[in-house]
């Protein structure tokens, strides 16, 4: 017969790097079950938003960027980190101006997920901004080339399918999307 399952107790942690983006922690946990400590390595990020920015036309206007981690192209929604003291909802307003110079009266959530708990803390939230107008232009970070593709979304899941839509966050905003509209 197996033990219940128990969470692990947080004993200590050491910031070992500040990258900017992120902070690179060890962290020691007792077992619940007793034993020694152990130490795991954990990322502590702020939280993540995407938008899914639907049109009257059920187009989703995307964006196409270079991505350093995987050296390429990806085409993706707009997204990015909540700032310190920033709410997901003002995250994500201020990404898809930044990204592309559009602005939504109607932002809903359709849910959050763990990017990756083995080694995350974060969240990563995902909006739909319905029928958003263009208020000025896009005006993203230093470190951003961004071109806007506007893609049909019942293309979507083909695009997906292809290989053209690999962003694993970008997936799981889409699938959001297909349950809350599956939904109403």
């Amino acid at each position: 017969m197996s033990r219940p399952l128990a969470p692990w107790r947080r004993i200590g942690a050491e910031r070992l790097q500040d990258c900017r983006v992120f902070d690179v922690e060890r962290v020691r946990f007792e077992p619940p079950h007793g034993g020694p400590p152990e130490a795991f390595f954990r990322i502590e990020a702020p939280h993540w938003v995407n938008v899914v920015p639907l049109d009257a036309n059920d187009e989703v206007l995307c964006v196409r960027q270079y991505r350093f981690g995987v050296e390429d192209f990806t085409l993706e929604v707009p997204g990015g980190m909540c700032d310190p003291g920033e709410s997901p909802e003002t995250a994500a307003r201020r990404e898809l101006l930044e990204e592309t110079g559009c602005s939504s009266a109607e932002l809903e959530l359709l849910g959050w997920v763990h990017p990756n708990p083995a080694l995350q803390s974060n969240r990563c939230y995902s909006f739909l901004a319905r029928d958003p107008r263009q208020v000025g232009a896009p005006a993203g970070d230093p470190h951003e080339e961004i071109e806007l593709v506007r893609v049909p979304l019942a293309d979507v899941d083909r695009r997906i399918a292809a290989g053209e839509i690999t962003h694993a966050l970008v997936v799981t905003a889409f699938q959001l999307l297909a349950t809350y509209r599956a939904k109403r």
